[in-house]
């Protein structure tokens, strides 16, 4: 039986869903060490995922055929390259579900305290993971509908902070809580863009899942574009708004900032909804990943970079063996940076999968600069333009990101390298 596939609505709801989950509904906490001029920083993360949507949305039209994001690195510059992207985009699967769950975990603390203690918020980070790989094991379709249905739910308590932060918002609480970091207004602007580019983590979703979708060389471009634009703005509105109910030092020390902020606004039970609304999300951000994460492992078994015994490369039949091995490996990954805090744990995993994604980014970027000749007329400026600005964007995160990363940034690639070497080096000793 042949699977059935997303048509463009579906796909920017995955692409859309897939973003409007942690970020938006934990970051408050992590950027309350900054204060509101992260609203700034705000505007140039956008601007970036903008750029590297257009990125994507050029290798979908150029190479509707490839294989998820493996192919267009391998295709435009080498098979190393392809071998990288797919490696770092693989490990960023793993990091970036798991702290989406530790988010969700966050807002279910809410109404659990106990939740919080180490050990405890473990336990339940990893059964939001477990419990959402039952659901993507019974399809693809169906998580697309639990995403949908959640995807609502989530904006409910955004559009209510929106409303909260126009009616009552406060300019001497947005005012006093402009820069608490004691640094200068361009370096923490700068320092902020690379933890809240994980917001737009997943402006990829669409093109990585294109084996599930139909007719990618129409519908990857409107699911991408179209999904980072919704993102964006939900993102700019709800942040400013937020920046003016509560101080920068309540939301750093929250697990579920959007329902403290609400708190002394409408009450507690306006914010246990919010809270409840804001873990339903998160929960189905978890299922889109789990179903992405399924999808590049499919993808690079199919390249040959993982044993296809672990894989279904069969694009016409459900990936479940894709999705279990997804699930193990993000357990391992959930107890591997189990931290004192949730908060720790959160800006930890981000911070990492920032980064992973940043190598895929820029070199897919560099593949389009390559394959742009591929496009006649003034789009092909238009493409290498948005390969160059893309590019410059993605080089530019990694070099402004936390220095203690830099060095493991280039251990992962250097081991990326040396797992393609092994592979080719094993594949010619195969008899013909």
């Amino acid at each position: 039986m042949s699977l059935k596939r997303l048509g463009p609505v579906a796909a920017m709801v995955l692409v859309a869903g897939n973003m409007i989950g942690s970020g938006i509904f934990m970051l408050p906490a992590t950027l309350g060490t900054i204060g509101s001029v992260s609203l700034i920083a705000w505007g140039l993360a956008s601007l970036g995922a903008l750029l590297v949507a257009l990125v994507f949305s050029f290798l979908a039209q150029i190479r509707p055929e490839a294989d998820g994001v493996v192919a267009y690195a391998a295709e435009g510059l080498h098979p190393a390259a392809g071998h990288v992207s797919w490696f770092a985009y693989w490990l960023n699967c793993w990091v970036g579900t798991v702290a989406v769950a530790v988010a969700a975990t966050g807002y279910l603390a809410y109404f659990f305290p106990v939740l919080k203690a180490p050990g405890v918020s473990t336990f339940a980070t990893l059964g939001v993971i477990w419990g959402l790989t039952f659901i993507n094991l019974i399809g693809p379709r169906v998580m697309a509908r639990y995403g949908a249905a959640t995807l609502i739910l989530g904006l409910a308590p955004i559009a209510l902070a929106t409303i909260a932060g126009a009616l009552a918002f406060n300019p001497e609480i947005f005012a006093a809580s402009w820069n608490v970091s004691g640094k200068p207004d361009g370096v923490v602007i700068t320092a902020s863009v690379a933890p809240i580019f994980w917001a737009f983590l997943g402006l990829e979703s669409a093109v990585v899942a294109a084996a599930v979708i139909e007719n990618p060389r129409r519908n990857l471009p409107i699911a991408t574009v179209g999904g980072v634009l919704l993102a964006a703005v939900i993102y700019m509105a709800a942040s400013a708004a937020i920046m003016g109910l509560a101080p920068a030092s309540v939301m750093a020390a929250s697990t579920a900032p959007f329902a403290d902020a609400i708190k002394g606004f409408a009450g507690p039970i306006a914010a246990s909804v919010v809270a409840f609304c804001a873990l339903a999300k998160a929960s189905g951000t978890v299922g889109g990943w789990v179903l992405v994460t399924a999808e590049t492992s499919r993808s690079g078994a199919a390249a040959g970079y993982l044993p296809k015994m672990a894989s279904e490369v069969n694009p016409d039949r459900k990936p479940t063996r894709d999705i279990l091995v997804a699930a193990a490996l993000m357990s391992v990954a959930t107890i591997a940076s189990a931290s004192p805090t949730l908060g720790a744990q959160f800006t930890t995993l981000i911070n990492v999968a920032v980064i992973l994604s940043m190598i895929l980014y820029l070199l897919c970027a560099a593949a389009l600069l390559r394959l742009s000749g591929e496009i006649e007329g003034p789009r092909r400026w238009a493409a290498t333009a948005a390969a160059v600005l893309g590019g410059g964007f993605c080089a530019w995160v990694i070099v402004t990101s936390d220095h203690a990363l830099r060095t493991p940034t280039l251990l992962i690639v250097a081991l990326s390298l040396a797992l393609w070497a092994a592979t080719r080096f094993r594949g010619r000793l195969k008899p013909a």
